[in-house]
């Protein structure tokens, strides 16, 4: 398969995302309800993309999002240089010092445990980048004269606002009349929605989103309230997905969206906080491929193994141009990213060749 990638040497980078990186507060095995201190990370479902291409897989990338520029802001900043991300590309904006103006986002995760299920309460509104425009980044310069191999956005950030909504959509023009590819995380969160018209206004922008985009990643509930596509027959309360029910799907989208390239979703059976199972599927050409499966995964924190197996999805697309392994990239590094605590990946790039290719759990000497 070919994704007609830039040059590398055409570009400054390899991937870029565009999107909100919030300052996530975890109470460790605690309740939020009833924590007397937290640990803090940074987090968020287009950046942990970007992040794991760098960290794990040690791609050049960089972040386009906006922060207040006060302390709270530059303490993200901190995190994302730790994780090696250029941050060059953020925009900061003034603020009064309250929040009325702007502010910067705040994520209270718990990770949940056995019966009790992770639990997120997010803090985000009028935040920096849901109020930047696309004047306040000049995607011309960054696609154009920087040069980007590829740009990964998603539908968090396009519910954020009507504002963010109008940014990614030029965002993803810019990139595509540069020759970026682009994917997109369909991410479909209708509580983000419902501020800003609800299943009618997602499905306004994502079908608009969609005409530009070369990698898809989205589930059946995604794809239908998204971009109004349904897996004829499926029953709501099927345990698994219907594996030959969602190809048809994307069969039929893809007659739509004949830019589409690749389509691949996460699979994923939720036995308890703490085990599930985990597989993912990859469509590319008209086929299927279906990455092995990790039956009764043991799982510390599920937030953010979403947002790993985008990164390694896009790594094995990038580096092997093809399907059947880059399914398999993303699925064993989103199954490592959720055996460490925070939203990004400490695995590496050798842990993740070896858990595909049967490692087991032996201590290593």
């Amino acid at each position: 398969m070919d994704l007609k990638l830039r040059d590398k040497k055409d570009c400054k980078y390899d991937a870029v995302s565009l999107g909100e990186v919030m300052l996530r507060f975890d109470p460790g095995e605690g309740r939020i309800r009833t924590a007397r201190e937290f640990k803090v990370w940074e987090g968020g479902g287009e950046y942990n993309v970007i992040r794991g291409l760098r960290r794990c897989f040690g791609m050049n990338t960089a972040v386009i999002t906006a922060f207040a520029d006060n302390e709270v802001g530059h303490l993200v900043e901190d995190f994302i240089l730790q994780g090696g991300v250029d941050t060059s590309l953020i925009n900061w904006k003034k603020t009064d010092g309250i929040g009325r103006e702007c502010r910067n986002g705040l994520n209270f995760v718990e990770r949940g445990f056995g019966i009790r299920g992770a639990l997120s309460v997010s803090d985000r509104a009028n935040t920096a980048i849901s109020q930047a425009t696309d004047k306040d980044f000049d995607f011309d310069y960054v696609f154009g004269e920087l040069g980007v191999r590829w740009f990964h956005t998603g539908g968090i950030y396009a519910a954020l606002s009507e504002q963010s909504a109008e940014t990614v959509v030029k965002a993803i023009k810019t990139a595509k009349k540069y020759g970026t590819i682009v994917s997109y995380d369909l991410n479909y969160r209708a509580s983000m929605w419902s501020a800003i018209g609800g299943q009618k206004k997602a499905q306004e922008v994502n079908k608009e989103i969609a005409k530009y985009v070369d990698v898809m990643i989205g589930n059946e509930e995604d794809f239908t309230a998204c971009l109004g596509f349904e897996i004829e027959g499926n029953d709501a309360n099927l345990k698994e997905l219907n594996i030959e029910g969602y190809k048809k799907m994307i069969d039929e989208a893809a007659k739509v969206y004949p830019n589409f390239k690749v389509v691949a979703t996460t699979l994923r059976t939720v036995k308890t906080a703490t085990v599930n199972d985990w597989s993912a599927l990859c469509w590319a050409d008209g086929q299927i491929f279906k990455a092995k499966d990790y039956k009764g995964l043991e799982i510390l924190d599920r937030v953010g193994g979403g947002d790993s197996f985008a990164s390694g999805l896009v790594y094995g697309l990038m580096t092997t141009g093809d399907a059947a392994k880059a399914v398999e990239y993303g699925t064993a590094h989103g199954a490592l990213a959720m055996t460490t605590p925070g939203d990004t990946t400490m695995a590496t790039c050798a842990e993740v060749e070896a858990i595909m290719g049967g490692a087991g759990a032996r201590v290593k000497r």
